[in-house]
């Protein structure tokens, strides 16, 4: 009965005014938006006066100059049905960015183990709407979550979908899949507070096969799993390899035959080859890869997410007097510093790069700070503003729908004040924000 009535609860706070779309946000019949400068493909020059015309969430056309609601000719358009139309004719036109690493229900906190005791998946969805509201005001129309309380972030993504609360589009991994004591397993706890593992705990193929195998029962898009120890586990386990190489093939043949992708969270070199070589899709963090690693990299058509915001955090927090552990703090002060030398020779090794903040490790909502560490690191503007729509996309295998405008595809579009392949801090606090034909800011 208390499970019964946590749920009628957390569904009643899901669809609060405060965080629902307003009606002026719903989406219209019809919009047209007047674009002064339009980047509709980052891999393209930028198009000067364009009008983008879009019917529900999709785009339906592209057309040349600001045209009105009398230049529209279809069956389904009625005087009774007005077009509005979105005047920027002023602002930077864009395709909503796309952060393939976050964790959307929660947030670092100094007392992030308490609250893993004290709250429930129930706070974690209530946390996750206000993360994800701001997460898509930054600019951020669609995310990939890799690695969070399942329960929270199906809900959460379900509440978005349905147009209940404002969020970006959520891509899931459900439970991050982990040896037992590794970095995604809790450790650091009495044995009574968590008497078992979670279900993406696992030990030898057949296990790990039966982890994956759970996640996407449970509705995973995607499969993440920790090939090293990480930072953040509260255990000196170093971040070198953690699972076996054929426990990892194991994860990445089960998911690749379910028709799921598989993102390893990955730091030590031998790791992040070991993961490489069974075959995954990307490697997230990558802080130790060198120039042999690149040419791994490039020989399976992997991507690196990067994560540069992360290990900027991690250093600031582990220089705080008393915010990490010894153990968690003297693994932030090595990692943290050498992920933009990496990031750097995996770009000019030709690696393929994909946008990722790990926001939740970082502050939600400052995601668009990662774009002006890869500019620091030496990517050029047009190449972050590639990774952060059409690599991305790409690696979230979703081409088709997201990552840059035009015909068919959905309204994920948003605009800035400046051009940011001039000034990248412009996207920083994007003045326009339009979420699959939703107007959110």
């Amino acid at each position: 009965m208390r499970i019964i009535t946590s749920v009628i609860l957390t569904a009643g706070l899901l669809v609060s005014p405060a965080y629902a779309f307003s009606k002026k946000a719903e989406p219209q019949k019809w919009v047209i938006i007047h674009a002064g400068s339009l980047l509709s493909d980052a891999r393209k020059a930028a198009l000067l006066e364009r009008s983008i015309v879009i019917k529900g969430k999709k785009i339906i056309s592209i057309r040349k100059g600001y045209i009105t609601a009398s230049d529209i000719k279809a069956k389904s358009f009625t005087k009774g049905n007005p077009v509005k139309i979105v005047n920027l004719k002023t602002k930077f036109v864009m395709a909503g960015m796309i952060d393939s690493h976050t964790h959307i229900t929660g947030e670092l906190s100094p007392n992030r183990r308490l609250k893993s005791i004290t709250e429930t998946e129930a706070d974690n969805a209530i946390e996750g709407v206000r993360y994800a509201r701001r997460t898509l005001l930054a600019g951020f129309t669609t995310i990939r979550n890799v690695g969070g309380p399942r329960n929270a972030v199906n809900a959460l993504r379900r509440g978005i979908n349905k147009g209940y609360i404002m969020g970006p589009r959520i891509l899931t991994a459900g439970l991050t899949i982990s040896p037992l004591g590794g970095h995604g397993d809790q450790n650091g706890y009495h044995d009574q507070i968590f008497s078992k593992p979670h279900s993406g705990i696992c030990n030898g193929a057949d296990d790990c096969r039966r982890a994956v195998r759970d996640q996407i029962k449970y509705g995973a898009d995607v499969i993440k799993y920790v090939a090293t120890g990480g930072v953040l586990s509260k255990t000196a386990t170093g971040t070198g390899q953690q699972f076996t190489d054929a426990e990892q093939r194991a994860i990445v043949q089960t998911a690749h035959s379910m028709g799921r992708k598989v993102a390893a969270h990955a730091h030590g070199k031998g790791g992040i080859e070991a993961a490489l070589r069974a075959g995954v899709d990307s490697i997230e963090h990558g802080s130790f890869l060198d120039k042999k690693t690149t040419k791994l990299f490039k020989k399976t058509g992997a991507y690196l997410v990067p994560t540069l915001l992360a290990g900027k955090t991690v250093v600031a927090l582990a220089n705080t007097p008393g915010y990490f552990i010894p153990a968690v703090a003297a693994k932030a002060r090595a990692v943290g510093p050498v992920m933009t030398r990496a990031f750097n020779t995996a770009y000019k090794g030709g690696v393929k790069i994909a946008f990722g903040t790990d926001s939740g490790v970082s502050v939600h909502g400052t995601n668009g700070e990662e774009l002006i560490l890869m500019v620091n690191a030496g990517m050029s503007e047009k190449d972050v503003l590639i990774s952060a729509t059409i690599s991305a996309a790409d690696l979230m295998g979703l081409s088709k729908v997201i990552g840059t405008i035009e015909k068919g595809k959905d309204a994920d579009i948003i605009a800035s004040n400046k051009d940011p392949l001039k000034d990248m801090k412009t996207l920083l606090k994007p003045s326009f924000v339009m979420a699959r034909g939703r107007i959110a800011h």
